[in-house]
């Protein structure tokens, strides 16, 4: 992982896309590397869009993914998909809820990291750091579903 790895995670207040962004920097940090984070909250307390750039690498300068340069694009609510898709590089990766059926997940407020799940499988950081930084960033009695959640997401084609 010699470059700079660019996510977006995107959503909707309360869709939990900022805790998605938390789990991220802390699965990439106790792999070692460099990381930096930003949010723009906008109006997430009244359901409005949230997003958070999240960078890791050997080296990273700044927090802000640069406008068409997101290497993944995390997308928790389908209404924000075409609003956020400029962030995106070309050949970039989009994941958004689609990919995740409803009825699989045992509670709807863990999308977030069942996309996660999915992000996950195309990075190279090892999935002990990601329940790692699941638990870490959850409280306990979330775990159990959040970490069914994520394995479903890693299963989930992109």
């Amino acid at each position: 992982m010699g470059k700079v790895t660019n996510i977006v995670v995107a959503g909707l207040g309360g869709q939990g896309a900022l805790k998605a962004s938390d789990i991220v920097a802390d699965a990439a940090v106790r792999t070692g590397l460099d990381v930096k984070k930003s949010e723009v909250h906008g109006m997430s307390q009244r359901g409005g869009s949230v997003s958070s750039d999240v960078r890791f690498g050997a080296l990273v300068f700044s927090p802000m993914v640069p406008p068409g340069e997101a290497d993944f694009l995390v997308v928790l609510s389908p209404d924000e998909v075409e609003g956020n898709r400029w962030q995106l590089r070309p050949g970039g990766t989009l994941i958004s809820p689609g990919i995740i059926p409803e009825h699989a997940l045992r509670s709807k407020r863990s999308l977030n990291v069942a996309l996660l799940g999915a992000l996950s499988a195309a990075l190279s950081i090892p999935v002990d750091h990601w329940h790692a930084a699941i638990r870490a960033q959850l409280p306990e009695k979330l775990h159990a579903a959040n970490l069914e959640a994520f394995a479903l997401g890693r299963s989930a084609r992109l």
